[in-house]
Formats: C-alpha cells, sequence, structure tokens
C-alpha cells in the first residue's frame, strides 16, 4: 500500500508542476500540493 501511495503523490508532484507551468490558480496549486504532501505522508506512515 505504501508504494500505491508514493505512486500517486508522485503523480501529484508532477500535476503540481505543470499546473505551475500552465499559470492555473494559487488555490488549484495548493490543493494538489497539499494531496500530495498528504499522500507522501501516509506512505512513510504506512511503510513504518
Amino acid at each position: 500500500m505504501a508504494i500505491v501511495l508514493f505512486l500517486v503523490a508522485g503523480f501529484l508532484v508532477g500535476g503540481v508542476i505543470q499546473l505551475v507551468r500552465s499559470g492555473a490558480t494559487k488555490f488549484s496549486i495548493g490543493l494538489v500540493g497539499v494531496l500530495a504532501a498528504l499522500a507522501t505522508a501516509g506512505g512513510i506512515l504506512w511503510s513504518v
């Protein structure tokens, strides 16, 4: 399960990068960034 969460986090980080490049709103960038951070934290906590 931790690997799945890290994969999701990777996709979300890529989404943040694409949102920044396309000039999206700060809210959408922040929302996807928070989801990426939560997925990363979940992956770390699940692997402990």
